[in-house]
């Protein structure tokens, strides 16, 4: 029974926002559908991930399971007419497809920001669920520490990590570096459009800043400040907030500026204030900078940063894919070495029945330190015996020829009858 891997992707490549929305995939539901995956299909592995901006889930079988699969998808979603979706998903039908399509979404070829560093994450996060819940087989824990490795070498060896290439991030690395020497440094978000919760969910990565939040729809703050741990300030009562932050990132869209000189330079300023204005227009008046203590950074400046890191991510991708392509050829060197795996363990099984016969046959009156001698003696011309054949099916298989060298070798030494007595 030959197995492939296989894979279905919805993305943000094939996919507008409402649909990925519909079809995204929560904690629960993926451990929903991986359990019925095991029970209707007695799959061994299968890897489910789900972002805001691609639903995929990677499989080994020997049927094409796609169809099947985006309909247990509908099912745990109570989408009835899931199939309607069906132009949103791109099937990956063959090992090399899907195999190169995981390492690229891993180390972030194919996110929407191109080399996003949370996709290394969102990854490992999935390849546990499929342990802890004894869907990984050996394959796809060598397909996955394979990925990890190759993910660790992009780090290393390339550029393609550098820098923050979005805009959310680039504010968060921006708030990091001017906040560094602040112990648990107070920020304030305004406004949480698409940038500004953008920004709200990367402020994990800086887990001693004390967060506040606020928002014209106080439902939809508070709904993120639950997920996220924050706390909720009513838009209303903005004023205290700002005067207590260290930090206050605007993302709000307003005509005439929200924050100015007049309403900054009543606020005591200890040390410094920071101000991030993601507006367009904008909503900080240019002007704050000259109350003592107050650093301005306005879109324009955040962005020009982050199209200089994206450069040289894009610049850095040609490395990136040779690397990958490394990768995959380890993998299959590998693979095709488990192919000639169970020959080679049946001939170790035979050599084995023959050299036990034998010493049974003739060393009936042996004594114990003859049999002893003799069994070392005999363990290590069997050795040297497999030593010609496992090398011949090693090389084999990098020459794509391990089914005809296993063909031979079941020939020669009768193999198939091991196979049966078992």
């Amino acid at each position: 029974m030959q197995f492939k891997f296989s894979a279905i992707s919805l993305s943000h490549k094939t996919a507008p926002v409402q649909i990925r929305e519909l079809i995204a995939l929560d904690d629960q539901s993926i451990h929903s559908i991986l359990i019925k995956l095991k029970e209707f299909f007695s799959l061994q592995d299968a890897l489910i991930l789900s972002t805001c901006n691609r639903t995929e889930v990677y499989y080994s079988h020997e049927l094409d399971l796609s169809s099947e699969i985006i309909k247990l998808i509908g099912l745990e979603k109570g989408i009835p007419e899931v199939t309607d979706y069906l132009e949103y998903f791109e099937l990956y039908k063959n090992d090399q497809d899907s195999v190169s399509h995981l390492f690229r979404v891993a180390v972030g070829l194919e996110a929407q920001v191109v080399g996003d560093i949370q996709i290394a994450n969102q990854v490992k996060r999935a390849y546990q669920t499929s342990v802890d819940l004894d869907m990984a087989g050996p394959f796809l824990h060598r397909l996955m520490h394979t990925v990890f490795f190759t993910n660790k070498r992009v780090v290393q060896e390339t550029a393609f990590r550098d820098g923050a290439a979005s805009l959310s991030y680039a504010t968060i690395e921006l708030m990091e570096s001017l906040t560094s020497n602040t112990y648990q440094p107070r920020i304030l978000l305004i406004g949480l459009g698409e940038i500004g919760e953008d920004v709200a969910k990367n402020m994990v990565y800086l887990p001693d800043a004390k967060v506040k939040i606020s928002n014209r729809t106080q439902e939809k703050a508070e709904i993120i400040a639950a997920e996220l741990g924050f706390e909720v300030v009513p838009f209303d009562q903005l004023d205290q907030a700002m005067d207590e932050a260290d930090v206050i990132v605007s993302s709000i869209h307003r005509n005439d500026p929200f924050i100015t000189k007049e309403l900054i330079s009543r606020f005591k300023i200890q040390s410094y204030k920071l101000l991030i204005d993601l507006s367009v227009p904008r909503s900080i008046e240019t002007t704050v900078e000259e109350v003592p203590g107050v650093i301005l950074y306005n879109v324009d400046n955040i962005r020009s940063k982050a199209s200089e890191a994206l450069d040289k991510r894009l610049a850095s991708i040609p490395d990136v894919e040779k690397l990958i392509s490394e990768s995959i050829d380890e993998f299959y060197n590998w693979k095709k070495e488990m192919m000639v795996s169970p020959t080679i363990n049946k001939l170790k099984q035979s050599l084995e029945q023959i050299r036990l016969e034998e010493m049974s046959r003739f060393l009936k009156n042996a004594s114990e330190d003859e049999v002893a001698i003799i069994d070392k003696i005999t363990k290590s011309m069997m050795q040297k015996i497999l030593k010609v054949p496992v090398i011949q099916l090693k090389n084999a298989c990098k020459r794509d020829e391990a089914e005809e060298m296993i063909e031979i070798i079941s020939d020669l030494f009768d193999l198939d009858k091991i196979k049966s007595d078992k």
